[in-house]
């Protein structure tokens, strides 16, 4: 790979469900692999159990997360989530888009990204209830 594209795992965040990288750079666009509210420990922001096992997702914690943490990949390569070109989303449930929104518009306005939301059977975990890949445009 050239020195404007190449491709990385990043110690800190949770490590990738597959063999792929969280980020992979290609001249001046990043591509960000799906990416969700799973810690470096694997457990699950926005997801807890009660002492009876009850289980509780919130969409809005869990959508704070994955901004967050798609923030700190880009990050890795010098760029913000101002530089996101293109957002898809993937939500569990359509129920939860509302959440979900709300969230988003406290990161973004109508200036940024071009953005897709489409509801999916299952993610890799029962307890997650998002992931977003994002496009951005940072020139090296």
């Amino acid at each position: 790979m050239t020195k404007d594209s190449h491709a990385r795992v990043l110690e800190g965040k949770a490590v990738p469900r597959g063999k792929f990288p969280h980020i992979r750079r290609a001249g001046d666009f990043l591509f960000v692999s799906g990416t969700s509210s799973r810690r470096p420990d694997n457990s699950i922001e926005g997801a807890s159990a009660d002492t009876m096992g009850t289980v509780n997702l919130d969409i809005k914690v869990q959508t704070k997360a994955v901004i967050e943490n798609i923030r700190d990949i880009l990050q890795s390569e010098g760029a913000e989530l101002a530089d996101i070109v293109e957002i898809t989303t993937f939500l569990v449930n359509m129920n939860d888009f509302g959440g979900y929104n709300e969230v988003y518009n406290s990161y973004f306005d109508y200036t940024g990204p071009a953005r897709t939301t489409v509801a999916v059977h299952q993610l890799p975990h029962p307890h997650l209830l998002i992931e977003i890949k994002a496009i951005a445009y940072k020139p090296v």
